[in-house]
């Protein structure tokens, strides 16, 4: 039987970790963060704490400093071996030491060790770090403080050591005993339209009548129970802009921290492409572990990772293009593919596939998705037909880096989609792996559809890729520009475009402006976008734009400790300390020497518990949920299903009509129904199926159905055409690709008589769709 567990004794002792507060200063779309962690040590004896906490991928860590008994104690970034060696001997004197340090394998994980914690001391650890945003495909700029961070699989033949191995403590979500607090102040010359949270928020507070700058924050009470996600929405979002950064006055020109840093974001506007490419080879790598048998979150209905990831499977095979060659692997401990190559898409094997997706299990194992990635890279190109590769994983891999060099080896044969599923996938695996091979990254957490973002994701992958990108500095005399970041090779329809680069030289009179340029080739045609810029920097106490260029510089350059190469690793070391910007070497070391005399007495090492989503697990399962389930969660109706539960959310379900939330599964799940008999060619055929799908009696289909001007397939198609339109609109980014398949049957099929055909299936299905959505 699997129970979780608290501290590494079964006692009932106090925790050294009371609290997480968190403050956020946005701006624009880069945020700067500072995170306190209140420790308190109640036990009789000295502490060495540990605790291990997740951060995004692109999250540049750039201060740590302790405040203990009123002394402030500012860590300093140093090598990172002589750093521990410093560390381990100050606890071995029994001084008050604390360390932090990225993981060694996964660089969205970061470790802090408090050295010396004596009995009834209090000490709070701050950390700062700077971020840019992502941009979602509303529009919508997210922020995420993660919380979850589940074991994550150890790669077969790995004895380097890292965080991640040591036995870390876990407890269900709802037994987690510190908190959260989180203030939040955001800016934007475009206007702040409004600001959403998955978790409850005290009231939008705007410091302005222009709704420039606003201020929101975490309901008081707040538990560490699940990622806070932010979703910010600017006026604005998508005009291009470069903003000019102030160096430190007190170093000098030539240095890093000296010069100017210029971030500059643009957002093409790339036009569609129709028809979208037909070729290619498109590969779906589907995680099977046993952690996709947890829920998506820890909200009540949350589906199951692995019954969503099957549903966007169906939607996905019913979207590829007739004549292109697709495969499905799945893979855990082992991996399972459903061909021993990939085959041409046709009915035959649409149906051999869609049958075999259904009957996928989460029973691989663990989470071993180098082998597989390998077998796919040693297949042989299929010509004219170049490889697409779709990932879905819930990211728990320790060694993230080996997979992302994998993935960069083979990045002429392929582009690789990513997708990160659930609250504890890994930032630096879904991203490196889509960076390393010029792909896109998407997160599915909370409320998000896996659906949406892979079918919009499948849609780029088939729009011709925009070519000869090129980026030109017009800097007055005297000035030049040092791109810090990769010059990109790629650009897909709807994505954001940062660069970072050091400005160099004398500075101009005032009133002055510069230029820049970016220049791309798209279906033969030539773009290019231009913005105008002031070259008066403005000054910033975080060195945002600063700490934000250097983690780019380090991101292109670091691949671990023991993967880097010797030339790269003086030229990390040297931004990375001169910059204040963790990597892989270096660390953060501060000791107390205020303190006259050594904490006395043997040194008892402590990890500190941290959360994890109830799940069945291979070998045992949780006992029934009455023994975890908060009070609330028991008062509720809770979601229980294959031994998986999840607490209720009260706030938000309560909130919702129970019609509205019966109407929404009716409507997805008999949107799957009627993708799941579509024909690899777009057409559906007539049958007691279908029926069923569109709620409607076969025999006032058949009643309704005007022989004279179509057959019945004819019929059916132009029938599931106008019952997506009516009862799903608002998914249609789930529906489009495969709509499209059906009116491009349509249009051969029924021709001239579609309008009359319209007409009588509006009339059936009491629809009013117009007959122009077949007209493309």
């Amino acid at each position: 039987m699997v129970t979780p567990c608290g501290l590494l004794s079964d006692k009932q002792e106090p925790m050294p970790l009371k609290s997480v507060s968190v403050s956020l200063s946005i701006n624009e779309f880069v945020t700067s963060v500072s995170a306190t962690l209140n420790y308190e040590n109640g036990w009789k004896v000295p502490l060495e704490a540990a605790f291990i906490f997740p951060m995004d991928e692109d999250s540049a860590v750039y201060s740590f400093e302790a405040l203990v008994d009123g002394k402030r104690v500012v860590a300093e970034l140093q090598d990172k071996a002589k750093a521990h060696r410093k560390y381990e001997n100050a606890v071995c004197k029994w001084r008050q030491a604390f360390f932090l340090e990225e993981d060694v394998r996964s660089r969205d994980v970061f470790s802090c060790n408090v050295g010396s914690l004596q009995p009834g001391a209090k000490v709070a650890l701050t950390l700062r770090y700077v971020q840019e945003l992502s941009l979602e495909a509303d529009g919508a700029l997210r922020f995420v403080i993660p919380t979850v961070l589940n074991p994550r699989y150890q790669l077969s033949g790995c004895t380097q050591d890292s965080c991640l191995n040591r036995r870390i403590p876990i407890v269900p979500l709802e037994d987690l005993s510190y908190t959260l607090s989180m203030v939040a102040t955001i800016t934007s010359q475009h206007g702040i339209e409004q600001v959403q949270c998955n978790c409850p928020l005290s009231p939008t507070e705007y410091l302005g009548d222009d709704k420039t700058s606003a201020q929101v924050s975490l309901a008081e009470g707040h538990h560490y129970d699940r990622d806070v996600e932010l979703l910010i929405y600017y006026n604005e979002v998508h005009a291009p802009s470069v903003a000019v950064e102030m160096g430190m006055p007190e170093m000098k020109p030539g240095c890093f921290l000296g010069d100017l840093s210029a971030m500059l974001s643009f957002y093409p506007n790339i036009p569609e492409a129709h028809p979208p490419n037909t070729c290619g080879e498109f590969i779906f790598l589907m995680d099977r572990s046993g952690s996709m048998e947890s829920p998506l979150s820890n909200q009540s209905r949350s589906p199951l990772r692995i019954e969503a990831a099957k549903e966007t499977l169906i939607l996905l095979l019913k979207s590829l293009p007739v004549g292109c060659y697709f495969n499905i692997y799945g893979f855990g401990s082992t991996y399972e593919a459903f061909f021993q190559e990939s085959v041409k898409y046709t009915q035959q094997t649409m149906e051999e596939a869609l049958g075999r997706v259904k009957r996928i299990r989460a029973d691989l194992g663990g989470t071993e998705i180098l082998a597989p990635l390998r077998n796919i890279y040693k297949a042989p190109s299929i010509p004219g037909h170049p490889l697409q590769l779709f990932v879905f994983t819930d990211g728990e891999v320790s060694d993230t880096s080996t997979v992302i060099k994998e993935v960069e080896i083979n990045r002429q044969k392929h582009r690789c989609f990513s997708f990160g599923i659930g609250e504890s996938a890994s930032t630096s695996l879904i991203k490196g792996i889509a960076l390393a091979s010029k792909g896109t990254s998407e997160f599915i957490t909370g409320k998000d559809r896996m659906q949406s973002k892979a079918l919009r994701t499948l849609k780029y992958s088939l729009q011709p890729v925009v070519e000869d990108v090129s980026v030109s500095w017009d800097l007055p005399p005297g000035l030049s520009a040092k791109m810090l970041s990769p010059e990109p090779t790629v650009i897909f329809k709807g994505q954001r475009l940062i660069i970072y680069a050091q400005l160099t030289g004398v500075m101009p009179p005032a009133e002055t402006t510069g230029k820049v340029c970016l220049k791309y080739a798209f279906q033969g045609k030539n773009f290019e976008d231009k913005v105008t810029f002031s070259l008066q920097p403005k000054s910033d106490a975080n060195l945002t734009i600063h700490r934000l260029a250097a983690k780019s510089f380090i991101q292109t350059k670091d691949m671990g400790l023991t993967e880097t190469p010797a030339s790269h690793k003086s030229e990390i070391l040297n931004i990375s300390l001169e910059s204040g910007v963790i990597s892989s070497f270096t660390a953060f070391i501060a000791i107390n020497k205020s303190r006259n005399e050594s904490v006395q007495g043997p040194l008892t090492y402590l990890n500190i518990i941290r959360p994890f989503l109830m799940r069945r697990l291979l070998g045992g399962v949780f006992p029934p949920c009455r023994h975890f389930c908060s009070p609330l969660a028991r008062r509720s109706v809770a979601y229980c299903a294959n031994m998986t539960c999840v607490d209720y959310d009260y706030n938000y379900y309560t909130s919702m009509n129970r019609k509205r939330l019966n109407r929404l599964a009716f409507r997805e799940n008999h949107l799957i129904q009627l993708v799941s008999l579509q024909n690899a060619n777009g057409s559906w055929d007539l049958s007691e199926d279908l029926a069923k799908a569109l709620d409607v009696s076969l025999e006032d289909i058949i009643a309704a159905h005007p022989t004279e001007l179509v057959d019945s397939s004819g019929w059916a198609t132009i029938l599931a055409v106008i019952w997506l339109h009516t009862n799903v609109n608002d998914l249609k980014c789930e529906w489009d690709l495969l709509e499209r398949k059906a009116v491009a049957w349509v249009r051969i099929h029924a021709g001239s008589v579609t309008q009359a055909l319209v007409k009588a299936a509006n009339a059936l299905l009491k629809s009013s769709v117009d007959p122009a959505v077949f007209a493309f």
